[in-house]
């Protein structure tokens, strides 16, 4: 099971694009900050201590605590969107199964900075968040490519492509909130339960 600790050591190579080093280890402090604080209770100061670097560091490689913010989401929100496209199975239901499996899974795996990524996004500039919501909509648009491909083949019963769209992605996303490891289910048996979760809903066989 992924301790909160374990999960900023995982970030550090998700996030191994970020360079230099500093900056990368700035992003992953602040993940971890405002993740425990909230972002508006989160000072440059708080961010600069959980990096162990000195206050005037966090200015060298970012323009305030909101560019922080920024990079977070918009780094959390392409990841999550790679991993929800991994899998190209021609199978509409394999490739739904699958996307929601690591989906939900790593909403749980990376439960802190998730939230962080899916609840701090009003404290965005308006073009910061125009920006990320660009990928927010890739995203739907994934998931709804995925459910009218099985409604297409026959394989889903949905009346309401749009609507099951944005239940599967508020099941999934919601993992963030209540996720904590110490619960009974790692973050793949989280996975395998919401996958078969969603098929349920939408009607297609639980075992493709």
């Amino acid at each position: 099971m992924t301790s909160s600790r374990d999960e900023f050591a995982l970030l550090d190579e998700t996030w191994s694009s970020v360079e230099p080093p500093a900056a990368r280890r700035m992003l992953i402090a602040a993940a971890a900050a405002f993740s425990v604080r909230g972002y508006h209770a989160t000072t440059t100061r708080d961010i600069a201590a959980q990096a162990g670097m000195s206050p005037a560091a966090v200015y060298i490689h970012y323009r305030s605590k909101e560019e922080l913010l920024f990079q977070i989401s918009r780094v959390g929100h392409a990841t999550s969107l790679s991993v929800l496209t991994a899998v190209s199975d021609a199978d509409p239901v394999v490739r739904l199964t699958s996307a929601v499996r690591a989906f939900a899974s790593w909403h749980a795996e990376f439960h802190t900075t998730a939230r962080v990524v899916q609840y701090e996004l009003t404290a965005l500039t308006p073009e910061h968040l125009a920006e990320v919501v660009v990928l927010r909509r890739r995203i739907e648009a994934a998931v709804r490519e995925m459910i009218s491909a099985g409604v297409d083949a026959g394989a889903f019963d949905v009346p309401d492509v749009r609507g099951a769209t944005l239940a599967v992605l508020s099941l999934c996303i919601d993992v963030a909130r209540w996720y904590q490891p110490s619960g009974r289910r790692t973050p793949e048996q989280i996975g395998d339960l919401y996958a078969d979760l969603v098929l349920r809903m939408l009607g297609a066989p639980t075992t493709p």
